[in-house]
């Protein structure tokens, strides 16, 4: 799996596994499970999780999904908002450990932005990471202006990388957020990377991918993982869309492509409100 550097110097994969609505229902739980360490077998060594997801579920279907097989796993995990006090994501982290069945985060984000002090939260993270609970921090959802101001918080600097939405359809931040984060050397991961299947009827999408033989989700994840400083976190509980995600990193698009691509999805020009999902 190709690796890119967080500014801490850590290397971290650029494709991995999501887990948006997993352990939600306990039926599919079997299957959740197998799905994940089906991607582990085909590399996607990432996995990526919260503690809003399925309240806590997502992540301990994570933790039997990787059982036994610990120090081959990249793990993401988020802290809510209204828990990231002081106090309170030291807490949160210590149960999200637990669900997890692990002594460590490798990387620990901040859900999204709320009213406790963003100075508090990397208080505790950097609490955390002293302690060894988890070896890097970051934040999801921030917009531009909120990096900015992160940044030259005690603490700020060493912010790893900013988990946005980010795909084909949904490209806002390539205005404002993406330069920014190159300039800073702070990666971007893309959550719901082919909009929750909402792109792959695009007729410009579907011609791409027939060039390689390869489907439109495919063509949508190649897209995001040729950039620079994009890692992807594709969800999929079905093993036939797994190994589809584990494949996209062969295809090579031609600048051919990434016009014709343009076309069906345009850059922005001019700034929009992040979005999120």
């Amino acid at each position: 799996m190709k690796t890119l550097h967080l500014p801490s110097g850590r290397k971290i994969p650029i494709l991995g596994q999501g887990t948006w609505r997993m352990g939600e229902d306990s039926s599919q739980k079997d299957a959740e499970i197998a799905a994940l360490r089906l991607g582990l077998d085909m590399g996607m060594t990432l996995i990526d999780t919260a503690e809003m997801y399925g309240e806590g579920g997502a992540e301990e279907v994570v933790g039997e999904a990787i059982a036994n097989r610990r120090e081959e796993v990249y793990l993401v995990s988020k802290v809510y908002p209204h828990n990231a006090s002081r106090k309170g994501a030291v807490e949160a982290c210590e149960r999200s450990l637990k669900r997890l069945k692990t002594d460590r985060i490798d990387l620990y984000l901040l859900h999204w932005r709320s009213s406790i002090p963003l100075s508090e939260t990397l208080e505790a993270f950097e609490s955390l990471k002293e302690a060894g609970k988890i070896q890097d921090y970051g934040v999801s959802n921030f917009d531009a202006d909120d990096m900015k101001k992160a940044i030259n918080l005690p603490g700020g600097k060493q912010i790893a990388t900013n988990q946005v939405l980010y795909n084909l359809a949904r490209r806002g931040i390539e205005w404002d957020l993406l330069p920014w984060c190159h300039q800073q050397n702070i990666p971007i991961m893309a959550y719901s990377p082919i909009e929750q299947k909402a792109i792959l009827k695009n007729s410009q999408l579907k011609s791409v991918a027939s060039r390689y033989n390869a489907t439109p989700a495919q063509i949508g994840l190649a897209w995001l993982l040729q950039q620079q400083g994009i890692i992807a976190i594709p969800k999929a509980s079905n093993p036939e869309h797994v190994k589809e995600n584990s494949t996209a990193l062969d295809i090579q698009l031609t600048q051919e492509d990434l016009t014709q691509l343009d076309q069906a999805f345009p850059p922005p020009n001019r700034k929009m409100s992040l979005a999120i999902r």
